[in-house]
């Protein structure tokens, strides 16, 4: 057996491990879809040989299917971010059917009224839809009701800096995160999101706060503070970065609900090893989370002091 490659001080070195959910072959070098593909592309050419060999030569017949089976051949061999092309292919084929005017109300009228006129109905574009979101609620402990999708639980999670550990340190936070999903027994996601921070109110209350303090040169302080943050928002965008997880357990009883829940504090404690802080969310919390990603001009409450880091990063002061 190799030796396990290690560090120069002694903590066991980063291995690249290869994907691990890699489908099944059946047929030599093919998956099942692969094969059904490729099976499908082949029958449909050999029906069409069959049904024109009476009046094409062959030579003409297999120059004219060379184009589709070379794309047959590509839309079952080629993925991108774990789908085949053919489900992207369906899912635009969907998304240029779906109607594009939706309104967030069950009675929404599907036409305009009789007396804007043909005209004005035709410059405002097709009628609307009702918009159907895949939540049906958010019960009083946070819990989101997915209806047939079953129920799912958010959580706020805080972020590390990971290069600033040691090797140990590193090797430590790798592994708590590791026996996190090892242990995860339904569907998991995790959602990193980014949005312009408006910090004028800040400045504000700053500038307001800097009057009141006991000693004029805090209050210089508080307001050389104030005018940093005024010429750091002037000179670049300011974002907020929110890192959200989601848990989903199927089933649409209370049961499901509550094993959703359950799951969302169990990852906070296992993450806690981590050194990340997690916190779920109340039924308002996840409300507005929900809010913002509906509306991205929303910011969801909830300020970086709720998921700070519980730990001071490795080193001497």
């Amino acid at each position: 057996m190799a030796p396990t490659p290690r560090l120069d001080d002694g903590a066991p070195a980063p291995v690249r491990i290869p994907a691990i959910e890699q489908d099944d072959r059946i047929l030599g070098p093919f998956t099942a879809r692969q094969t059904a593909w490729l099976t499908a592309v082949f029958l449909l050419l050999w029906t069409g040989w069959l049904l024109t060999r009476a009046w094409v030569p062959g030579v003409v017949y297999l120059a004219c299917a060379a184009p589709p089976a070379a794309l047959g051949a590509v839309a079952g061999f080629t993925r991108r971010d774990g789908r085949h092309l053919d489900q992207w292919l369906l899912a635009a084929f969907r998304h240029a059917r779906a109607p594009k005017r939706l309104a967030p109300a069950p009675d929404t009228p599907t036409s305009y009224p009789d007396w804007l006129g043909p005209e004005l109905t035709r410059a405002a574009g097709p009628d609307p839809a009702p918009l159907i979101l895949p939540a049906d609620e958010v019960d009083e402990t946070g819990v989101i009701r997915l209806g047939k999708d079953g129920a799912a639980a958010l959580a706020v999670c805080g972020t590390v800096n990971f290069a600033l550990r040691t090797g140990p340190e590193q090797a430590a936070l790798v592994g708590a995160f590791a026996r996190w999903l090892n242990a995860a027994t339904g569907p998991v996601q995790i959602l990193a999101t980014a949005r312009p921070v408006d910090l004028s109110g800040h400045v504000a209350g700053l500038r307001e706060r800097a009057r009141g303090l006991p000693h004029p040169a805090l209050e210089d302080a508080a307001l050389a503070h104030a005018d940093f943050l005024d010429r750091l928002a002037e000179g670049r965008e300011l974002l907020e970065r929110r890192v959200v997880l989601a848990v989903r357990e199927p089933g649409r009883t209370d049961a499901a609900a509550d094993r959703a829940a359950g799951r969302a504090h169990e990852a906070a404690r296992a993450l806690a090893a981590a050194d990340l802080a997690v916190r779920p969310l109340d039924a308002r919390q996840t409300a507005a989370v929900l809010a913002a990603a509906l509306n991205p001009d929303i910011r969801p409450g909830g300020g970086g002091r709720d998921h700070a880091p519980t730990a001071m990063i490795g080193g001497t002061v």
